[in-house]
């Protein structure tokens, strides 16, 4: 019987490290033109995953908890820790890697995820 306790908490375990946390934050902004006629919403979502693929500038794949995500780099992409600290070009070259956890800010432009900001572990 403690074998098998032992057993069902080692498994609960296990599966509780192996999902990806996936959060969402949404952030509409608006703006309106002088004359009141157009206006326009952003969404911008977060979420975390192991990087499996990652050419600079090119690739950069996201195993999340619904599987493979591929994105796109926006203009500008930053790169921080969790702590907040800007990542030197240097640092991206050294410190972004395949199998690293991410969090991934990026926007929608229709149905393609554009990077604005990668998140690694201090």
């Amino acid at each position: 019987m403690k074998t098998l306790l032992q057993s069902a908490a080692f498994a609960v375990l296990a599966v509780a490290f192996s999902v990806q946390a996936q959060s969402t934050t949404q952030t509409t902004t608006t703006t309106v033109n002088e004359d009141g006629t157009a206006s326009r919403s952003t969404k911008t979502v977060t979420t975390s995953g192991t990087l499996t693929e990652y050419t600079p500038g090119s690739t950069f794949i996201v195993k999340e908890t619904s599987g493979p995500i591929t994105y796109r780099y926006g203009t500008k992409v930053a790169y921080v820790t969790r702590s907040g600290k800007i990542l030197t070009d240097d640092d991206v070259k050294t410190r972004i890697k395949v199998g690293i956890p991410v969090s991934v800010h990026y926007g929608l432009e229709g149905e393609t995820r554009v990077i604005n900001r990668v998140v690694i572990d201090d």
